[in-house]
C-alpha cells in the first residue's frame, strides 16, 4: 500500500492508481488498526515473491483456509478470489493477488464493503455469481450434463500456473434485464471515474453459467463452513469429512443443488434461476465466507498474552478455543449437516449450537399426547422436522386404506422419484390447542429438505398456519397450512380432511402424513414453491419425527422445571395418600370413588 489520496487529483490516473485508493478506503474504513496490521502480517507470512511482486497462490489460500481436500473446492475458491480481487475493474480478472488485491477479496468475502458502498450495496449476488461463472456457448446451448471445456486466462504479467480450474473468461450479465452492477458503479462513483473508464468493462453477454460440479463443491465448503466463527478454525469440522458424515454431506449438497439444476440433464447455473432463488431459499447460503475469509484479520503471531496479570489471551491471537458440538442431543433426522441447511435459510445465531431436543416420536412415542407433554412448555420458537417413505398410488394394508380415504379424491402426481422425503416447519410462536382457529404468524416456515431443498414462505392474508387439534369437538390432526377442522360429532368416520393449497398434514397417529401443493390455486396460508412451478402431492408412511426448540439457557430452565414439576404431579398421583397409612387401601377407595383408576387421571389434591 504506502499510497496516499493526494487533495489535488491528477487529471489521469491509471487503474493501479485507482485500485490503491479504492484498497486505502477499504483499509481505513472496513478495518480496525489492529486488523489490517494483522492482514499485512499473514500476507507477509504466506506471500511468494517473484522480482519485487508479493502475492499468494491458490495452494497457499487453500492451506491458511483449511479447506478439505476431499471436497475439491480449493480451485472454485481460488477462482472467485481471483476475480472479486479485480474488483471495481472485473475486466481484468483474473488478477494477481497482491496485497491490495486481498483487501479486495477479505472486505468482499466479509460483506464490510456496506461500510464504504452504501449505494448498492445491499446484494452481493451478481458478484459472486460473476465471480464462480464461466462462459462456453456450446455446453450451454447443448443442454447436456457433458463436462464443459475448460478456459484458462493467466495474468500476463505472471508466470506461475494456475489451478486447471480456473476459468473466467468475462465479466457475466447472462439475462441480466439491464439491471446495472450496483456495487462496481457505487465503487466508481466513489473514485470519481468518468463514463470513459466505466467502458472498459465488457459488454453484456448470455449463457454464462455456474458448472454444476463446482457449485456442488462450493456447496459441500459451505454446509461445512456455515457455524464458522472468526476464530474457529475449518480443521475442527474434520470429522464431517470422512466416513459416514462425508456420505451425508454430499447427499445434503445433493438436496440443495436441486434447488438451482437438474444435474442430470443441464452441466450449469444460469444468472436468472441463481437470483431469483438465493433471496428466498438461500437468503444467508454465502454466510459461511464471513467466518472463513475472517481469518485473514486475526494473525497467528500476535500475541496479547504478554503484560496481563491472568495471563489469558485476547481474542486476537488467541489459542483455538476447545470444539463445542453444534448439537447438544442426538436424534434421526436433525445432525450437523442438515442444522447447516436450515441456516440457509433461518439464522444461524439461533441455530448452532442453541437447539435443544425437545419431542422424538422414536423416543417419547407417535402420540399427540406424547407430543404435547413434550412440547407444549417451550415459550421460544421451534422446528418441526417429519421424514417418511413415500406410499405408492395403491394403499398397501387396512391402515393405508384408511389414510387415504380420509383424503380429498384430487391427487396429483409425486413430487420427485424418490422414496425418502422431508419435511419441516418453523414456528415462532409457543404451541398451543387449537379449538376454533389456527396460531402461528406470518414469521411461520413452511419447508422441504429431501429430496430438493425448497421454502414456502407464509402469507399475511390468509392465517391458516398451525392447527393442533383432538376429540371431543374436531377432527383430530397435526397441520400447517390447512383449514382448521370444522367441529363435528362425528369426526371419526366418513369425514375428509380438508387439505389446504401449500400443506402439511399428520394423522391423529403420527403413522401417516401428506403434503399438498396445489400450485394452480391462489391463495392459502404459505406462498406456492419459486422452483417447482407445478402441482404435486406426496403421501407418505411417517419414520422419524422431531421438534427442536430454539433459544438459549433461560428457556431451557423453564423447560425443564415444567417437565420436574409434572413428575412430580404424576408421582403424587400415583402415590395419594388420605392419611390412613395403608397406601392401597386409600387408592382403592379412591377407585371406587372413580377419581383414580380406569380412565380417570385422579386429578392433584391440595
Amino acid at each position: 500500500m504506502g499510497q496516499s489520496v493526494s487533495d489535488e487529483r491528477p487529471r489521469h490516473r491509471s487503474r493501479e492508481d485507482l485500485t490503491a485508493e479504492l484498497a486505502l478506503r477499504f483499509k481505513d474504513k472496513c478495518f480496525t488498526s489492529l486488523e489490517y496490521y494483522s492482514l499485512k502480517d499473514v500476507f507477509k507470512s504466506l506471500a511468494d515473491h517473484q522480482a519485487s511482486v508479493k502475492y499468494l497462490k491458490e495452494d497457499t489460500i487453500s492451506r491458511y483456509l483449511e479447506i478439505p481436500d476431499i471436497l475439491g473446492a480449493s480451485p472454485v475458491i481460488f477462482q472467485m478470489v481471483s476475480y472479486l480481487g479485480a474488483f471495481p475493474f472485473l475486466k481484468e480478472a483474473p488478477v494477481v493477488l497482491e496485497l491490495p488485491q486481498m483487501i479486495m477479496v477479505v472486505v468482499i468475502m466479509t460483506e464490510r464493503y456496506r461500510r464504504v458502498l452504501a449505494k448498492g450495496a445491499s446484494d452481493r449476488t451478481k458478484l459472486l455469481f460473476k465471480s464462480l461463472a464461466v462462459y462456453d456457448r456450446k455446453a450451454s446451448v447443448a443442454g447436456t450434463s457433458s463436462p464443459l471445456p475448460r478456459t484458462e486466462r493467466l495474468p500476463s504479467t505472471m508466470t506461475t500456473p494456475h489451478s486447471a480450474g480456473f476459468a473466467v473468461d468475462a465479466p457475466v450479465d447472462d439475462d441480466d434485464d439491464g439491471d446495472d452492477d450496483e456495487l462496481v458503479l457505487t465503487a466508481y462513483e466513489l473514485l470519481d471515474i468518468t463514463e470513459a473508464v466505466k467502458q472498459g468493462d465488457a459488454p453484456p453477454f448470455h449463457d454464462a453459467i455456474i458448472p454444476t460440479d463446482n457449485f456442488r463443491k462450493l456447496i459441500m465448503l459451505l454446509l461445512l463452513a456455515a457455524p464458522l466463527d472468526p476464530q474457529e478454525s475449518l480443521s475442527q469440522y474434520s470429522g464431517r469429512v470422512s466416513g459416514l458424515q462425508l456420505d451425508a454431506l454430499r447427499s445434503t449438497a445433493e438436496n440443495i443443488l436441486a434447488s438451482f439444476v437438474d444435474a442430470e440433464t443441464f452441466p450449469g447455473i444460469r444468472y436468472r434461476h441463481f437470483k431469483t432463488i438465493i433471496p428466498v431459499l438461500f437468503p444467508y447460503l454465502f454466510n459461511g465466507f464471513n467466518g472463513l475469509f475472517e481469518h485473514f484479520l486475526f494473525s497467528k503471531n500476535l500475541d496479547f498474552s504478554k503484560g496481563r496479570e491472568d495471563g489469558k489471551r485476547s481474542p486476537t491471537g488467541a489459542p483455538p478455543k476447545p470444539v463445542q458440538p453444534l448439537l447438544s442431543d442426538q436424534a434421526d433426522i436433525l445432525n450437523d449437516h442438515v442444522l447447516s441447511q436450515i441456516s440457509m435459510f433461518l439464522p444461524g445465531s439461533s441455530l448452532f449450537r442453541r437447539v435443544r431436543l425437545l419431542y422424538s416420536g422414536n423416543q417419547d412415542g407417535f402420540s399427540m399426547g406424547s407430543f404435547e407433554s413434550k412440547v407444549f412448555n417451550w415459550r421460544a420458537p421451534t422446528i418441526l422436522l417429519v421424514r417418511g417413505t413415500r406410499l405408492g398410488d395403491v394403499p398397501d394394508g387396512g391402515q393405508e386404506t384408511a389414510f387415504f380415504a380420509s383424503l380429498p379424491s384430487k391427487r396429483f402426481p409425486h413430487g420427485s422419484k424418490s422414496d425418502s422425503v422431508t419435511f419441516g416447519v418453523y414456528v415462532r410462536e409457543p404451541w398451543k390447542h387449537t379449538h376454533k382457529e389456527c396460531f402461528g404468524d406470518s414469521e411461520s416456515l413452511l419447508f422441504q429438505l429431501e429430496p430438493c431443498h425448497d421454502v414456502f414462505s407464509a402469507s399475511t392474508i390468509n392465517t391458516d398456519y398451525v392447527a393442533f387439534t383432538k376429540p371431543p369437538n374436531n377432527q383430530s390432526c397435526l397441520s400447517f397450512g390447512c383449514p382448521h377442522p370444522k367441529p363435528s360429532k362425528s369426526h371419526r368416520r366418513g369425514e375428509l380432511y380438508t387439505l389446504g393449497p401449500v400443506s402439511l398434514l399428520l394423522d391423529e397417529s403420527f403413522e401417516f402424513a401428506v403434503f399438498n401443493h396445489d400450485y394452480t390455486s391462489r391463495g392459502g396460508a404459505f406462498h406456492t414453491s419459486i422452483t417447482r412451478q407445478f402441482d404435486f402431492q406426496d403421501r407418505f408412511q411417517i419414520d422419524s419425527l422431531e421438534v427442536w426448540g430454539c433459544g438459549g439457557e433461560d428457556e431451557a430452565k423453564v423447560q425443564a422445571e415444567r417437565w420436574a414439576w409434572e413428575a412430580r404431579e404424576a408421582e403424587a398421583r400415583r402415590r395419594i395418600n388420605l392419611g390412613t397409612g395403608d397406601i392401597q387401601a386409600d387408592r382403592a377407595l379412591l377407585e371406587m370413588a372413580g377419581l383414580v383408576g380406569g380412565h380417570q387421571s385422579g386429578g392433584s389434591m391440595g
